[in-house]
């Protein structure tokens, strides 16, 4: 299914396990490409699966992959643009959201570019309790490293110039 260039979309994350884990409202679709589809969104309201809600602080741009297990996004901070990288399946596109599987492990990387690695121990507890199958556990990790080498090689969207073009086109469409 293609997501027509404007429209705005809601983004489901779930757990291995199909469980709710978050839901993002009001996203704009910037692009939807053979292998992703790019968002944007700003003052976003998140819904976490206990029902507890918050609004995103700074306007993001976000990569959802159609054939790797990660999705990246951009945060237009004050300071620069910061990166968080989910480690997740690729992403579902159907009639009611872009979905897709968080699988805890992460990377931030700042806005001076150094990774920070995150939630580690929170990967190998859910990886045990769900019983993540071992060919599941090796995409992930292989998938770890092509993404720590996209980050360190500075391949879009880890180039800064990237996420503020995709902004202001997203700018651009909120005021049309």
């Amino acid at each position: 299914m293609n997501l027509p260039i404007g429209s705005v979309v809601t983004v489901q994350s779930y757990k291995h396990d199909k469980s709710l884990h978050r839901i993002w409202q009001e996203t704009q679709v910037l692009a939807d490409r053979e292998d992703v589809v790019i968002v944007a969104n700003r003052r976003t309201k998140v819904i976490e699966s206990t029902g507890r809600f918050w609004f995103t602080k700074e306007p993001s741009v976000a990569y959802f992959f159609k054939n790797r297990w990660f999705n990246i996004i951009g945060i237009l901070k004050p300071t620069g643009v910061a990166y968080y990288c989910n480690m997740a399946s690729p992403i579902l596109v159907d009639e009611e959201a872009l979905k897709y599987i968080d699988y805890d492990l992460d990377i931030k990387v700042l806005e001076n570019g150094k990774m920070v690695l995150l939630d580690q121990n929170e990967y190998r507890r859910h990886r045990a309790q769900m019983q993540y199958p071992p060919e599941l556990s090796g995409i992930l990790e292989e998938e770890f490293k092509k993404l720590q080498s996209m980050i360190t090689a500075q391949v879009e969207p880890f180039r800064n110039d990237d996420i503020l073009r995709w902004y202001q086109i997203y700018q651009k469409m909120l005021e049309e």
